[in-house]
């Protein structure tokens, strides 16, 4: 193990770049994904049997389907549609554009990510929704408040509570996930580094290097989603959960030694 190799390269310029394209990567992926995610679960519990099948229909296909194969088929979209056009189906067209200069490899991988992550968000989401009480809805009709508005100020904001935390989950996986675009050229993390060992052939360190970087992300992340649940567990939960902050100076402020004599007066 080159532990000077890993100093050298961890604060690199290209590894920082190869970095915030991550990030990029993994928050513009899970914006769209949420997006289309609601819209698919709002689809799902409707009762309109056209949107239950499209639906369906769009989860059965973009999650039984492994992401690598997602992401291959968008990027080699130009070999089967040459041009993309814009218009009436087998009608006139109004619009053309070449689909190399539309889908490039940024695209590609934002499409792959994002759509496959919407079937995900789907099924988190509709259990979300499906988790509150059915009466909220029947008090928010009987106050006068239509349908989308009842569910967005009343069902969607208890439902965040059961919706953050596998949320949370899809994020982290978002971003280890975003390293599979390196099969498509996208100067992020993971490629980054195969790069520079390509290159240096200092193959385990610089391995180390995206292993450290990718923990240093997921931890800040994980915080992130403690506090998120912390916020929206409040007023369902007599007492919210506690930070690891919070239990230390609970554990440093116990000045009374416990003894003996306490233990069996606390039986009695």
């Amino acid at each position: 193990m080159r532990w000077d190799v890993v100093g050298e390269y961890i604060f690199s310029p290209k590894v920082l770049q190869g970095v915030g394209l991550t990030l990029i990567l993994t928050v513009v992926a899970m914006i769209l994904g949420c997006l289309i995610g609601l819209v698919l679960a709002l689809m799902k519990i409707s009762n309109s049997l056209l949107f239950n099948v499209a639906a369906d229909g769009y989860i059965w296909l973009f999650r039984g389907t492994p992401l690598l194969v997602q992401l291959l088929f968008w990027y080699n979209l130009a070999s089967f549609l040459p041009k993309l056009t814009l218009g009436i189906p087998f009608g006139p067209q109004w619009l053309e554009f070449d689909t190399n200069t539309v889908i490039t490899s940024l695209v590609a991988a934002l499409l792959g990510l994002g759509l496959n992550e919407g079937a995900y968000m789907s099924e988190i989401i509709r259990a979300g929704i499906q988790s509150v009480d059915q009466g909220q809805s029947e008090a928010a009709a009987a106050l006068g408040m239509s349908r989308r508005r009842a569910m967005r100020r009343i069902v969607l904001p208890q439902a965040m509570r059961v919706i953050v935390p596998p949320t949370g989950n899809q994020v982290i996986s978002m971003l280890k996930g975003t390293s599979l675009v390196s099969i498509v050229a996208i100067s992020e993390l993971l490629y980054t580094v195969q790069v520079i060992y390509a290159r240096t052939f200092e193959t385990i360190p610089l391995l180390v290097v995206a292993c450290i970087w990718y923990l240093i992300l997921t931890t800040v992340l994980s915080i992130g989603q403690h506090y998120i649940e912390r916020h929206y567990a409040r007023g369902a939960t007599r007492n919210a959960p506690d930070t690891y902050m919070t239990k230390l100076r609970k554990l440093l402020g116990r000045t009374t030694p416990i003894t003996f004599e306490a233990k069996a007066q606390d039986r009695v």
